[in-house]
């Protein structure tokens, strides 16, 4: 079984003068999931390299199991430090698509025609695409089999309204994922605030938050095993 992991690319939050990234729980807990299955990963982000860690994420009282895991496992690190560039890799060679996510994902892959066609094209091909917290985010200008957009009329979830309010960052992001998701005709479901909360719609598989990101790596590995890869 082999998976594309795909992360942001993007280090700046706004105007704000802080940095951004993408998230390492949301990283670092799927990833052990699927390499304790024995899921053959590629990580790729838009310009290739390392990627940006958001700062926030690796604070201590952000730290889990899986984060600290992931910080003492050189192999890990090392794939980390060289993603291959998202125009590379074609989703041909792939069983299913992960985004991690993080702010920066609103920034770059929601906009990143590469990781458009990547996620139409898996759709297409009948491969599930999972996206956590903020990088439901990459399916704002996504589009499905019939030209409509891929959310419309599936039950999806992503960062909440109250979760970005509860960060103080309303008004610094480009959008507000819920609001995209239900603009472009999603339902959008939720949990309580920081509540772990995963949701399955057909190749679509979306998370809440941080917390949500372990159960939305089981649901891929689940949805990939009723598909017998």
């Amino acid at each position: 079984m082999k998976l594309l992991i795909v992360l942001t690319s993007h280090d700046r939050l706004g105007d704000t003068g802080q940095k951004t990234g993408f998230w390492l729980e949301e990283l670092a807990a799927p990833y052990y999931v699927f390499r304790d299955q024995g899921v053959d990963i590629t990580l790729a982000s838009p310009q290739g390299g390392q990627p940006p860690l958001d700062p926030k994420s690796s604070d201590p009282a952000s730290q889990t199991d899986a984060t600290r895991r992931f910080e003492a496992d050189a192999e890990a690190r090392a794939a980390l430090a060289s993603t291959r560039k998202l125009a590379e890799v074609s989703i041909d060679d792939f069983d299913a698509v992960f985004y991690p996510g993080g702010h920066g994902p609103l920034w770059d892959l929601a906009e990143d025609r590469h990781s458009i066609a990547l996620i139409e094209r898996a759709i297409a091909a009948g491969k599930p695409v999972a996206a956590v917290c903020h990088a439901p985010g990459v399916l704002r200008h996504v589009k499905g089999p019939d030209g409509k957009p891929l959310v419309q009329g599936k039950a999806v979830t992503g960062f909440s309204n109250t979760e970005e309010a509860a960060v103080g960052l309303t008004d610094v992001v480009p959008f507000l994922v819920e609001d995209v998701l239900k603009a472009n005709g999603g339902r959008y479901e939720k949990a309580a605030d920081w509540q772990p909360y995963a949701v399955t719609d057909g190749l679509l598989i979306t998370g809440q938050n941080p917390a949500s990101s372990e159960p939305v790596a089981h649901a891929l590995l689940g949805a990939l095993a009723a598909q017998g890869r």
